[in-house]
């Protein structure tokens, strides 16, 4: 046999394995999208439909009808009570006696180390971080320099090292034009001042459901209210994001999976008083956790009051200056995603 028959016979065989390993991928797609398993096909579609910039990936399999029929199938009822603060008594003293070895896990401080402690944790495959804060009045909502000027906000990294805090998530959401932007989606407060109200709004008048903090250090989630009214609540620092997850120990109703898997950030509160700021890494939609998993990990360390934050490639843990968590491939490679508001905590 020539050479030259030779690597002909090689490039035929090249050619015929790749198609081969094509006609398999499209099969599976088939079978996942055809197939029996209702659990997938609801996953890929909830996780698609999770945003406007991605419900294009659920289109190309599904009629809108099928679509519909798979996300009225898979909700939540959101909780429309506010937070009530005097069911928060802050006293984050270690303790004698716990009441099981989680709150004894959460509760006893690393040496050497009386402001905060990281939790490794996993949920169903994906790693995650659980950060007990024993000094709630240290946390503050930290922000870009400036809102809409043009640009695509800024990381997290980059936000907590000009705030000079030492752990960081991200928080609320931004008009995603699929980089990020400088624009926040709701109100923004800081330091007893509603810095941000949405473009054309009145904070007299506007509502959404705010996520805030008190001057003494309690989380005060407040469904349905104006910019005026949570300052009128006492809320110090805040920004709108949710659904709210926890509120005066109810859990979120949810039937089936309506966001699917993703990589999740949330704050949470305990009735004594320590924060919590619980980061799961996963890919987009692929793995991650889920509304009900968040809610299943923050209940187990004592949660009383709850809310999720943007997830996805926003997902950002800094601890002493170091991108600490494993976002999404893209947003890892460039130190986290340009967002616009997050929670720090004071050194």
């Amino acid at each position: 046999m020539s050479k030259i028959e030779n690597k002909k016979k090689k490039k035929i065989l090249k050619r015929t394995i790749f198609f081969i390993i094509c006609d398999i991928l499209v099969l599976i797609c088939f079978f996942i999208t055809y197939g029996p398993w209702d659990y997938l096909r609801t996953l890929y579609v909830t996780t698609a439909m999770k945003t406007m910039n991605h419900s294009y990936l659920a289109r190309i399999f599904y009629s809108e009808e099928t679509i519909a029929e798979i996300m009225n199938s898979n909700y939540f009822v959101s909780i429309n009570d506010d937070v009530d603060l005097d069911d928060i008594v802050i006293d984050t003293s270690e303790k004698t006696e716990y009441v099981d070895e989680y709150e004894e896990e959460l509760l006893t401080r690393d040496e050497g180390n009386d402001l905060y402690k990281v939790i490794d944790i996993e949920v169903g495959g994906s790693s995650g971080y659980l950060v007990a804060i024993y000094d709630p009045t240290k946390v503050e909502l930290i922000h870009t320099e400036q809102f809409n000027v043009g640009t695509y906000g800024e990381r997290i990294i980059t936000m907590c090292d000009r705030y000079d805090d030492v752990v960081c998530i991200n928080g609320g959401g931004f008009v995603d034009n699929g980089y990020g932007s400088d624009i926040p989606l709701g109100y923004v407060i800081k330091d007893n001042e509603i810095i941000w109200t949405p473009i054309g709004e009145d904070e007299n008048t506007y509502r959404d459901n705010i996520i805030g903090i008190t001057n003494d250090g309690k989380l005060k989630l407040m469904s349905n209210a104006t910019g005026t009214e949570a300052l009128e609540a006492g809320i110090k620092d805040g920004m709108v994001f949710g659904p709210f997850l926890i509120v005066n120990g109810k859990e979120l109703e949810i039937v089936g999976d309506p966001w699917g898997k993703s990589p999740r950030v949330a704050i949470a509160q305990r009735k004594d008083g320590v924060m919590m700021f619980l980061v799961i890494d996963g890919r987009n939609y692929i793995d991650g956790a889920s509304l009900k998993d968040m809610i299943t990990v923050l209940k187990r360390y004592g949660a009383y009051n709850a809310a999720n934050l943007d997830g996805g490639q926003s997902s950002s843990l800094v601890i002493d200056g170091v991108l600490t968590n494993n976002p999404p491939a893209e947003a890892k490679r460039t130190n986290g995603r340009y967002v616009v508001t997050g929670w720090g905590l004071k050194r």
